[in-house]
């Protein structure tokens, strides 16, 4: 029995997936219901079965669960021990700075994790997104009675009603419909609200029309559905879960500090653990030892990495945020530079998202424009749009053909963008008449008598009007191919003459010319009457009217600055093929020849060897797909080794936005499109894609600058530890004053590096190869062989300067607080930061001279050395800076020393980049960075 009533508690409870094709009564049958609905009592059961009409987040993980993962890195967990072992320094030998040392290291350690987890917890709103597109209430009939109820409180078998400016609350199959249209666009991605029917028009489900789907809107009309699916059971809890299961890639940026934070630890611990064997068989002393290897490990570990290149995102974020595109996940500002292929929406995104007359034909007679209409024709207020004629001539244009635009017709004026409530293709057609006349007055003086609304079977709509005259007119609009059946006769020149069928197969000619422009083509026509009934010929011909969603005017510019950049720009959309080909020729996306389209009935039936084929066309345009398919076409991509971005506005978009390696949402997008992404585009254009491109590039390059810049410091930091062990000399370069550099004179400078503006052909060059890491063999060649032993040089030539100086002899040992060790340290660690002050000039190019980027065009270098030495004065001269760094005062002149080295420094990095633009093959396979 139990058994029995599970089967029939899954067989209500869960959709099988043909409630649209299987019959009438075999679908009351299943669901156990009738055209009434369910009573009270009957709903609760199954409400308590079934569970609410709510998206529910499953494996959701605890905020605290969430902030202790972000600890488990290697660089975290490396920075950890090195404070443990600092702590337990201070423990066996108090009052040495070693807990200075640990405080430091588990500073950054949290400093790092807290951003991080500030990440990733905006993800977390996705699914809260999902929530807000189902309705907080829904009528349906429950004991016979029409009730207001809660959609949470919905269940399967509930009969709901429909009306105008509804969003539907559950996915149900319609019992009854009065020109109910229905916007899918956030579902399904098709541009155009669908008329909706009673009858079974296609096999898939999201096709057919004779559903309604939870979180779509009711453009026009209204009507009954049986509820099939709830909550999670809906096509939109189906994509819920899809874009919750759906893991985001680590960005580029993310990857490869992940693999230089590997290398470099790995240098550090191998370099650590050899010191400190050889530290303790040397002087076999274990705490000496143990200091010894964690000043190694802090001296090879830039601690002041992860916070550099989180501030230099943040300064990027905000100059692209400037321009229009919003930063959610800063690495992400990288992503966009290392871009190969951008799969972009259709509708919304290289569109206007709004319906406009195009082209006419009056009679025989193609009508031109008498002037270009701009670009943004209506599109920027509503006002503009009511008060001006789109560029045709009036007096060409016959009364009765503007009285059929605007009378034939159930959209409505509005002040504000589009100019126009209801059917997108009548709004168009209503503006287009008010371009010309008065409809409101219009309607006022031909009042309607009745009407016959458009369906899928007639595919026409008809009015009938009162003329001033007391005479009535039937006016006709629809498909062309039925509306040109209909006729018998023509209106040209202001004549009617008779319409033959030669005269038909013409006319249907010429509607197949704009067809093939990607235009939906509206018949008009019209009769005399004598009664107020429905018409089915004898009308006479009026004109053809082409309607189109207008590609924005920017698109065409940045879609050939991405092909410029070496970046392909593939569309993806749910429209039918020609109009996707239109749309792509319009926008420059078929420069490369003919585009491939590729269709979503082919991309399912296509192998993968076949797709990864068709995937190496240049243009590539992508029609009629579903959601999942989207996402397939994302991951196809990347499984060819392409880093893609993905852009879109609907909920359909949202799985394949997350799984991009790049995700952008239009800011009048979707909730949860918007939630999903990395970034937002404020001003819908896609041109702005092209700034971010941009801006990403010149952030990797910047990073590699400031890798470059605090490398170089890295050897005059692990010298010093090497020199006391082997050489048997007082330490140069305690460990305190090595975090002082890292942590403290190396941070303003890398940032100033981090907004350096790109070098002169930056968005001329392809995007940078998939390989390509942040630290190379060149960059720790240059870094660790030439300038940092430059570096080195000049502090150990200060040191004993100063120790020599002083009276100091080889072999002999000075306690920490003996004035001139203190001295001799002060003096090693000022000669770093000269030589710092001269790396950080250097390092503002890669190629082109230094002396080319002007003294003045970076100003926050200026600010970043003044930094350097505000900080080099303070832990000279400030007392308490003394002694926490134990270093001391010292003569100006042991300071000067280090001048000769710093532009030693500067004129070899400028003989490297001399080399490199002359292409001298040497320097460039060992020095190119």
């Amino acid at each position: 029995m139990k058994k029995e009533l599970d089967e029939n508690k899954n067989q209500i409870c869960s959709p099988q997936g043909d409630e649209h094709l299987i019959s009438y009564s075999e679908f009351l049958q299943r669901l156990g219901v009738n055209e009434n609905g369910l009573s009270e009592q009957e709903a609760a059961r199954r409400l308590k079965e079934c569970g609410p009409n709510v998206l529910e987040e499953s494996g959701k993980e605890s905020i605290f669960k969430r902030y202790i993962r972000q600890f488990r890195n290697f660089f975290s967990i490396l920075l950890t021990v090195g404070a443990l072992l600092s702590f337990l320094g201070e423990y066996l030998d108090p009052g040495e700075g070693n807990l200075y040392i640990g405080i430091a290291l588990i500073g950054v350690v949290f400093l790092n994790g807290t951003f991080t987890f500030v990440q990733e917890y905006q993800a977390a709103k996705t699914m809260e997104s999902f929530r807000q597109l189902l309705p907080p209430h829904a009528k349906v009939f429950r004991d016979g009675k029409v009730k207001d109820i809660l959609a949470s409180e919905l269940v399967v078998g509930d009969v709901i009603l429909l009306e105008e400016g509804d969003k539907v609350p559950a996915d149900g199959r319609l019992i009854e419909t009065n020109a109910l249209k229905v916007d899918n666009s956030a579902l399904t991605g098709e541009s155009e609200p669908q008329l909706r029917s009673i009858e079974c028009t296609h096999e898939n489900m999201l096709e057919c029309r004779n559903m309604v789907f939870s979180g779509t809107l009711v453009q026009s009309g209204n009507g009954k559905a049986i509820v099939f699916g709830t909550g999670q059971d809906t096509q939109i809890g189906s994509l819920a879960t899809l874009t919750e299961q759906t893991t985001s890639v680590d960005t580029p940026i993310r990857k490869e500090l992940n693999h230089f934070i590997k290398i470099i630890s790995a240098i550090a611990i191998f370099l650590g653990i050899t010191f400190f064997l050889l530290a303790f068989f040397l002087q076999d002393i274990f705490l000496a030892s143990l200091i010894f290897a964690i000043g190694i490990i802090v001296a090879n570990v830039p601690e002041g990495l992860l916070p550099t290149v989180t501030l230099a995102l943040s300064l990027a974020s905000r100059r692209m945020a400037t321009r229009n595109a919003l930063i959610k996940q800063l690495e992400s500002v990288e992503t966009l530079g290392s871009t190969t292929v951008i799969c972009t929406d259709k509708t919304g995104t290289l569109t206007q998202n709004r319906m406009a007359v195009n082209s006419l034909i009056l009679g025989f007679e193609s009508l031109e424009r008498e002037k270009p209409s701009s670009p943004q024709e209506g599109g920027e207020s509503g006002s503009k749009e009511l008060t001006g004629n789109p560029g045709w001539a009036p007096e060409k244009i016959p009364p009765v053909f503007i009285r059929v635009a605007g009378l034939c017709n159930n959209a409505k004026l509005y002040e504000a963008p589009p100019g126009y409530t209801g059917d997108p293709t009548e709004g168009a057609l209503l503006v287009f008449a008010n371009g010309f006349v008065d409809v409101k007055a219009l309607q006022r003086e031909y009042p309607r008598q009745e009407e016959f609304p458009f369906d899928s079977l007639t595919r026409r709509m008809e009015v009938v009007c009162r003329t001033p005259e007391d005479k009535l007119e039937v006016y006709l609009k629809g498909a062309p191919e039925v509306v040109v059946q209909m006729c018998g006769s023509i209106l040209e020149s202001g004549e009617i003459r008779k319409l033959d069928e030669a005269g038909q197969k013409e006319l249907l000619g010429r509607h197949l010319k704009l067809a093939e422009k990607g235009e939906r083509i509206i018949a008009l026509a019209f009769r005399q009457a004598d009664a107020q009934k429905e018409y089915t010929g004898d009308f006479i011909f009026l004109g053809f009217i082409g309607i189109i969603d207008p590609p924005r005017p920017e698109a065409r510019e940045a879609i050939a600055k991405c092909h410029a950049a070496g970046i392909k720009v593939v569309m993806i959309t749910g429209d039918h093929p020609v109009t996707a080909e239109s749309i792509a020729r319009d926008v420059g996306l078929a420069a490369f020849g003919t585009p491939e389209i590729i269709t979503g009935d082919e991309l399912k039936s296509l192998s993968r060897t076949e797709l990864a084929s068709r995937l190496k066309n240049p243009s590539i345009v992508f029609a009629r797909t579903s959601p999942v398919q989207k996402l397939k076409i994302v991951q196809l991509f990347q499984a060819e080794g392409e880093i893609v971005t993905m852009t879109g506005d609907g909920v359909n978009d949202a799985p394949a936005i997350k799984n991009a390696d790049m995700g952008v949402a239009m800011g009048s997008g979707t909730d949860v499109a918007r939630e999903a992404a990395d970034m937002v585009l404020l001003d819908d254009n896609f041109a702005t894609i092209v700034n971010a491109v941009e801006e990403g590039r010149t952030v990797f390059d910047n990073i590699k600058k400031f890798i470059a810049y605090i490398l170089t410091s890295n050897i005059p930091e692990i010298l010093p530890f090497i020199a006391f062990v082997l050489l048997s000399i007082p330490l140069p370069m305690p460990v305190q004053l090595i975090l002082a550099i890292d942590l403290g004179t190396d941070i303003l400078p890398a940032i100033a590096l981090g907004v350096e503006k790109g070098e002169g052909d930056i968005m001329k060059r392809p995007p940078r190869p998939r390989d390509e890491k942040l630290l190379t063999s060149q960059v720790l060649l240059t870094s660790y062989g030439v300038k940092g032993p430059i570096e080195a040089a000049a502090g150990f030539f200060c040191y004993f300067a100063v120790l020599f100086g002083g009276g100091w002899t080889y072999g002999e040992q000075l306690a920490n607080n003996n004035p001139i060790y203190m001295q001799a340290i002060t003096a090693f660690f000022s000669a770093i930061i000269i030589c710092q002050i001269a790396n950080v000039f250097v390092s503002r190019t890669r190629f082109q001279s230094v002396f080319s980027m002007g003294f003045f065009s970076n100003r926050m270098v200026l600010l970043g050395i003044a930094s350097e030495l505000l900080i080099l004065a303070l832990i000279i001269w400030n007392p308490v800076a003394n002694l926490i760094f134990n270093t001391a005062p010292i003569d100006f002149k042991y300071m000067l020393l280090a001048v000769p080295f710093a532009v030693f420094l500067l004129g070899v990095d400028e003989l490297r980049k001399y080399l490199l633009r002359k292409n001298v093959s040497w320097v460039a396979r060992f020095f190119k960075w």
